[in-house]
């Protein structure tokens, strides 16, 4: 792959991953538009690294207090960090029940193609602005419910469908439940958080029962790794410092226009 291939594969993982806008569409649609073949799953699986690591960092306070809760949970104690931990592991059974099947009736290929990631662009796009634009803000992490984090995640599970948006459609249940912005948003990263490990175990165990991948391939994996990171972290950063400000109503726009762009294109 080339070094530009490589460069924009990653900033797109990177910028995309946390925004509600899709990152698997992105990932799909480029090598399609740039006449390039597809990228192969190492360097969806270190692009996918690079973003997981530049969550882990930004919110490395979330993640201390998760980990030292989880100690405290096995003496009987809940303590704030404790009871994130249980929020994020009461969201996690639907994704992976319903990735689960979509893989188990070999649905995930048929589901990667350029009409469906139109299709559910546009058909998340307006809930999206709904949730946002009359869901009230009276609740944060420390106070939502489990019955929310449960309501969160069984949404997560649309974001298996490309172009839903898994952090798209987990802001749009958080806003809808409540949840202000940015706590939605910051809910949404740290759900992310087991569902991107486990998508990262799942195909390097794949991977191993293949043969081919070399020196050059694991090269370029890192170069994809590392720069994701940076775009990612730039991106959380971004979000995190305006959502509150601007909310998703830009995000909507830019949905309805990829879908709609898509849909023209498909038609030519």
């Amino acid at each position: 792959m080339t070094l530009i291939h490589l460069v924009v594969l990653a900033l797109i993982q990177g910028i995309t991953e946390f925004l509600p806008i899709s990152s698997s569409a992105h990932l799909i649609l480029t090598p399609a538009l740039l006449g390039e073949a597809d990228q192969g799953p190492l360097i969806d699986v270190m692009a996918h690294g690079g973003t997981l690591l530049a969550v882990l960092v930004y919110f490395w306070r979330d993640i201390r207090d998760v980990a030292i809760g989880k100690f405290a949970l096995l003496t009987g104690r809940i303590t704030p960090g404790g009871r994130l931990a249980l929020l994020v592991a009461v969201s996690l059974p639907p994704v992976l029940i319903f990735g689960g099947a979509l893989f188990a009736l070999n649905l995930v290929d048929a589901l990667r193609s350029p009409l469906v990631i139109a299709i559910s662009t546009l058909l998340f796009a307006v809930p999206l602005w709904l949730a946002d634009r009359y869901g009230p803000s009276v609740k944060s992490i420390e106070t939502m419910t489990f019955r929310d984090a449960a309501l969160i995640g069984l949404a997560q599970a649309a974001a298996l469908i490309p172009g839903a948006s898994r952090s798209g459609v987990t802001m749009t249940a958080g806003r809808a439940l409540g949840l202000g912005r940015s706590e939605s948003a910051r809910f949404s990263m740290l759900m992310s958080i087991p569902v991107i490990a486990a998508f990262a175990v799942i195909s390097v165990i794949e991977l191993m029962g293949e043969s081919g991948t070399g020196a050059a391939d694991l090269h370029d994996g890192l170069i994809v790794a590392g720069l994701s990171f940076v775009s990612a972290l730039g991106a959380i950063a971004v979000l995190m410092r305006l959502v509150d400000r601007v909310g998703f109503l830009p995000f909507v726009i830019y949905r309805i226009a990829l879908g709609v762009g898509l849909l023209a294109w498909l038609a030519m």
